[in-house]
């Protein structure tokens, strides 16, 4: 398991504030998000993410954009989403765009596909939320019989069909690897598995060992539909530093600021700390501390749900470049190494 276990990076690329607490433009975000791949690259993190969000406190609106400027100075990490909000894009495009990835970093794109946790997309781009699952399902469908770059017979009510149509770029060799990002309902573990991708478990509170279960019915229903073993993977967010005491006072200003931003626009309750340190504990999803303490509790939730890949999401709120770059080298460097030890 240590061997073939994956441990990647993945951030939304929240806009980040300077020493002086002011919010950096997204133009700057941007350029530092290209210097943390490339520094994630150099400590052996093995895959990194970049988000699609369209709103302010966000800088990655296209992904696709931003990993090709990382590909193109490193050589070995993997690129993806984390994740492409596929309801409210075009199916054919968004594999046009990995596809372009995939060639560019010499075959290292992955496409993490989802419906999003949030929805400015939609009226953006001119699609109901009304229409919301059906976008999903449907557009998932189409995205599948692209990506197995044959010509393409499809219709569908949500887009113009496609009539023995090819699509290129092709991706050189074999088919592009491709996650379902899901946020925990048994019905998308089971579409997932019905076109035979793999499952990225967004596990952002709470108990890890609670989405055991999926786990398990994941495998049992690519069983069901004929295929071999898929990757799972959990995504999670956390930060390190030199002690967990200064990883903590380090992230949580700017944590809760994040937290109780998104709260106050669907109905939570504030968050307070007591909250924070239960989730930064063992039983709870922030991995957050000294990089001994963050190797653990990785390990710990690896062996637990037996998954594949582990991602943190290393951007939180308005935490600034300099720590995240810190965060990114500890984990690369101390935590990564570590967490191969204790699965060992």
């Amino acid at each position: 398991m240590a061997q073939q276990l994956e441990l990647g990076l993945d951030t939304f690329g929240d806009v980040t504030a300077d020493e002086s607490g002011t919010p950096l433009p997204h133009g700057q975000v941007l350029r530092n998000l290209v210097d943390q791949g490339v520094l994630a690259d150099q400590v052996g993190v093995d895959f990194i993410g970049f988000g699609e969000h369209h709103r302010a406190d966000f800088a990655v609106s296209a992904p696709e954009v931003v990993l090709a400027a990382v590909a193109a100075r490193t050589e070995r990490i993997r690129l993806g989403s984390a994740v492409t909000v596929l309801s409210s894009d075009d199916p054919v495009r968004v594999f046009q765009r990995f596809s372009t990835l995939d060639a560019l970093s010499n075959g290292r794109a992955e496409a993490i596909l989802g419906r999003g946790s949030f929805t400015e997309s939609f009226p953006l781009f001119g699609y109901e939320l009304s229409d919301y699952e059906e976008l999903f399902e449907e557009k998932l469908n189409l995205f599948a019989a692209v990506r197995e770059q044959t010509p393409v017979t499809w219709s569908g009510s949500t887009r113009a069909p496609l009539v023995d149509q090819a699509v290129y770029p092709p991706v050189e060799h074999g088919l592009l690897k491709t996650w379902v990002g899901v946020g925990g309902s048994p019905e998308s573990v089971v579409r997932t598995a019905r076109y035979g991708f793999s499952l990225m478990l967004a596990v952002i509170g709470g108990d890890p060992v609670r989405f055991a279960p999926y786990v398990d019915l994941f495998s049992r229903a690519l069983d069901q539909y004929g295929f071999e073993k898929q990757p799972v993977g959990v995504h999670s967010p956390g930060h390190i530093a030199a002690t967990d005491e200064e990883a903590r006072e380090q992230l949580w200003p700017h944590y809760q600021a994040l937290m109780n931003r998104i709260g106050r626009e669907r109905g939570w309750s504030p968050m307070g700390r007591a909250h924070f340190e239960q989730e930064v504990g063992p039983h709870g999803s922030l991995y957050v501390g000294a990089p001994e303490t963050v190797a653990t509790k990785i390990a710990n939730a690896v062996r637990t749900l037996g998954v594949d890949r582990f991602d943190l999401k290393y951007g939180n709120g308005g935490l600034g470049h300099d720590k995240l770059m810190t965060s990114i080298e500890l984990y690369g460097t101390r935590v990564i190494p570590r967490v191969r030890e204790l699965l060992a």
